[in-house]
């Protein structure tokens, strides 16, 4: 085997493996410290500004649950479940298009923007008063 195929074949095999993009789905939690506790409606309002900072749009908002979904370049999707209560909340994932979801991994992108809401969602709960 030439040193020109081989180099081929490595750089190939190196950007196959770089390119797995699948990463297991982010479903954060937070439990909230007793001095930490807010109003569930404090927290639906936490929880709505940061979907809006993010462009995510909300579907649903009912007792204690919160819809959401965001339309990515008009073509990645995702729909989110924001479960709350005075003391907790959960951001699970519902459904996407385009993400590569399969056997509970998706694209990278995915997680990195549950991330940037909860991160978002646990910055407007500090504004309001917990600790």
């Amino acid at each position: 085997m030439s040193s020109l195929l081989r180099a081929t074949l490595i750089t190939l095999a190196l950007l196959t493996t770089a390119g797995c993009t699948s990463k297991p789905v982010l479903n954060p939690q937070h439990e909230l410290p007793a001095t930490g506790q807010v109003s569930e409606e404090k927290m639906k309002q936490a929880i709505v500004a940061a979907l809006q900072k993010r462009e995510w749009t909300v579907q649903r908002l009912g007792p204690q649950l919160v819809q959401a979904e965001i339309t990515v370049r008009g073509q990645f999707y995702a729909a989110i479940d924001i479960r709350y209560s005075r003391n907790s909340y959960a951001i699970t994932y519902r459904d996407s298009r385009d993400l590569g979801y399969k056997d509970g991994k998706i694209h990278r992108n995915y997680n990195r923007w549950i991330s940037m809401l909860d991160r978002d969602i646990l910055a407007g709960l500090r504004s309001t008063g917990m600790q």
